[in-house]
């Protein structure tokens, strides 16, 4: 596997649990103490999801795609990071990964 393969799984990875933790934050109801941790979730998903298409299309992009989905993944994993429940801590953790897999390309 090379390096764009291993960011396009840690991306799709990273889109899932962001996926997840947004909907489980949502499910619990704490809508007002979670609302930006629901945000970073949707935008950092929806990034990833990107990201992970344009380097199957191996776009000359790559990197500019890359640079953004890192900065933004670190700051939903700041986020999640900051929330006790299973979802946010496993959600920060696949962001942490998926900004590092970026950075490495």
């Amino acid at each position: 596997m090379n390096d764009a393969d291993r960011c396009i799984e840690a991306l799709d990875k990273c889109a899932r649990a962001c996926e997840n933790c947004a909907s489980a934050c949502i499910a619990e109801g704490a809508l007002p103490e979670m609302e930006k941790c629901i945000r970073l979730d949707l935008d950092c998903a929806s990034l990833c999801r990107f990201t992970s298409a344009a380097l199957a299309r191996d776009t000359e992009f790559m990197r500019d795609f890359c640079d953004l989905c890192a900065r933004i993944c670190d700051a939903c994993a700041d986020e999640c990071g900051r929330h006790p429940p299973a979802h946010c801590q496993a959600c920060s953790d696949a962001c942490r990964a998926c900004a590092e897999a970026c950075r490495a390309l």
